[in-house]
């Protein structure tokens, strides 16, 4: 393919980028880079169990005025939360709440009338009504992606008002659905800011390595406005680059940009470079890095060499607060806790979590598996559902889509087949790959099983031909019991594709000794004997490029009700929810140090 018509597909692909419905707008890119005033802090907070607060007009905040005036609420006084945060760490009342929440703050701006101003919501669990000055301004459902608001003409000079209705009750056309394994956390959890940007301003743009070649950068940029033939210049300084493009009718801009001597982001290697991106005298300035993730056959390939990927899982939660992750300092007890197992790659499951995480995990040299929560029992018929489902998949993808540590977009986990889900699932493969084709597809599946005659794990679904990598959670000595000796079994599964065990492991309550034969004295020794088989299994699996135990913090779960061993936690991490290394961190610690070593020599 010419680097013509190459960059006319490119240009073509960001025409797919369609503004949000609801008064969200199309995210800007690199927030984080941007003049930005955070909004956080202690909001004012009213509890709403029946949903009276639309009624009585909570979000204008009146106070009486004469002496027949009364309202049956009021902010001052009220309850008080933590912005970011979740309310059900923060209040015991509130620890099983689903229902609806009202957060109320003022702030200050002094307005310029040659800018724009956004507001910007990287996470409210789990859909919201956002008021400003009394006026409804935009709706959004997602816990786990962000979005703004243009409130340019919104804003008053001085004092404002911002109100957010939050609701975190599940609902049968929700993602995640009615029922899920982990915590329903309601609030604001992420960081809520005002940004600052010119008249006109590079509102998105992607930088991303070919595919196959090291020497090409597919570069991306858009204006905040569809104006002709402006300029919009690209700055790589230690690639010695600066390259000028032009916008078209439509604001923007495509180039290939051809660069010598790139050193490729890789674990052992988290290389960034500074790049910048100005257009008159606006400017935006990140560090971005360039690697190339492929497939061929059943194998992945990172910057052209065969890999392992030696995985593992985290919640976005931090077990010894109960509570929401959300901060720098809480990606990085999370992510050093992957990095001392020995990972090269965590998937973030089972929604995309905080920036804080991915572009930490970025500088550490992890790669990330992010995926949305279409998680078992989804709506696959409802075509509302199908839409909120490609607006998390966009929005996780304009994120995070000059992260290069990400190297996997999921769309699914544990779904079974049907022609709704089928299509529903093709609708995702569509919409992600119009966005980004420089990474790789995958989903994972909890439908492999022994197939006696065949003495041999199969698995029968036809989705699995269109994804780059297959996943498999398999839970053998815990949810399935071994049908012959462990390391007599045989995988018969995907073949052709890349194949990940994406789940396996069992429950232990850290400090407890018991029969490692017998899985309900939940013990540490039951859990350490059933990682050693399934290691022994994976041995026999002749497509297999990575594992990922599940999971490595006990974390907290509804479903899980037995009064002494869980408590209301699953006790399926590596790691105890106190911290504690159990028998099992050891042995994939040790088998990680192996592989690694092996992997290094090929």
């Amino acid at each position: 393919m010419s680097m013509i018509i190459r960059t006319i597909i490119l240009c073509a692909m960001m025409m797919a980028l369609l503004p949000e419905k609801n008064g969200a707008q199309e995210l800007i890119t690199n927030v984080y880079g941007r003049d930005i005033k955070l909004l956080n802090g202690k909001w004012n907070a009213i509890v709403d169990q029946y949903d009276q607060g639309v009624r009585m007009e909570i979000f204008k905040n009146r106070k009486p005025e004469g002496k027949t005036d009364f309202y049956e609420y009021s902010f001052d006084g009220a309850k008080r939360l933590n912005v970011p945060g979740d309310w059900n760490s923060q209040s015991e009342e509130l620890q099983r709440y689903e229902g609806t929440v009202w957060y109320q703050r003022t702030f200050d701006v002094a307005l310029n009338k040659y800018k724009r101003y956004l507001l910007y919501f990287a996470g409210v669990s789990s859909r919201c009504n956002v008021y400003l000055n009394g006026n409804k301004i935009a709706t959004h459902e997602g816990s786990f992606t962000p979005f703004q608001v243009d409130v340019t003409k919104m804003l008053d000079d001085g004092r404002n008002l911002l109100v957010v209705e939050v609701n975190n009750s599940r609902r049968v056309n929700a993602i995640p659905a009615m029922a899920f394994d982990w915590w329903n956390y309601g609030g604001i959890t992420r960081d809520v800011m005002l940004v600052e940007l010119n008249d006109v301003y590079v509102s998105q743009y992607s930088l991303t390595l070919d595919r196959k070649h090291r020497d090409v950068i597919h570069v991306n940029a858009s204006l905040s406005l569809p104006i002709d033939n402006e300029k919009i210049v690209l700055q790589i300084p230690e690639l010695g680059k600066k390259v000028s493009m032009l916008t078209g009718r439509d604001g923007k801009a495509c180039a290939d940009v051809k660069v010598n001597n790139l050193q490729r982001w890789s674990p052992d290697n988290p290389k960034l470079y500074a790049v910048t991106l100005t257009f008159r005298d606006d400017e935006v300035s990140e560090d971005i890095g360039f690697r190339n993730i492929d497939v061929s056959e059943e194998k992945v390939f990172l910057n052209g060499k065969e890999i392992f990927l030696r995985s593992v899982s985290f919640h976005e939660e931090i077990p010894q607060r109960m509570g929401r992750a959300y901060s720098e300092g809480d990606a990085e007890m999370l992510l050093r806790e992957a990095k001392a197992l020995g990972v090269n790659l965590v998937r973030l499951a089972h929604y995309p979590q905080n920036e804080h995480i991915v572009r930490k995990a970025e500088r550490m040299g992890i790669m990330l598996w992010e995926e949305i929560p279409v998680w078992q029992s989804i709506d696959f018929a409802n075509s509302d559902t199908r839409e909120k489902a490609q607006t998390m998949l966009r929005e996780m993808i304009l994120r995070d889509i000059n992260r290069c540590s990400v190297c996997f977009w999921g769309v699914a986990n544990e779904t079974k087949p049907s022609q709704p889900r089928n299509s529903f699932l093709q609708s995702l493969l569509y919409t992600g790959r119009s966005l980004d084709s420089s990474r790789l597809f995958v989903a994972a599946f909890d439908l492999a099983y022994y197939n006696a005659e065949k003495d041999r794990f199969v698995m029968d679904d036809p989705f699995i031909s269109q994804l780059d990598v297959v996943a498999v959670n398999k839970y053998m000595g815990w949810y399935a019991p071994w049908p012959k000796e462990p390391k007599l079994l045989t995988w018969d599964v995907a073949r052709g594709k890349p194949l990940v065990i994406s789940e396996f492991g069992g429950e232990a309550l850290y400090g407890q000794s018991g029969d490692p034969t017998v899985a309900s004295s939940w013990s540490e020794d039951y859990q350490a004997q059933l990682y050693e088989d399934n290691l022994r299994m994976f041995s026999n699996i002749p497509n297999l490029v990575g594992v990922s135990p599940w999971v490595l913090f006990d974390f907290r779960s509804p479903f899980r009700f037995h009064p002494t061993n869980q408590d209301g936690w699953n006790r399926k991490g590596l790691v105890s929810d106190q911290g504690m290394h159990k028998k099992a961190w050891y042995i994939m610690r040790d088998y990680y140090v192996k592989k690694k070593l092996e992997y290094s020599n090929k």
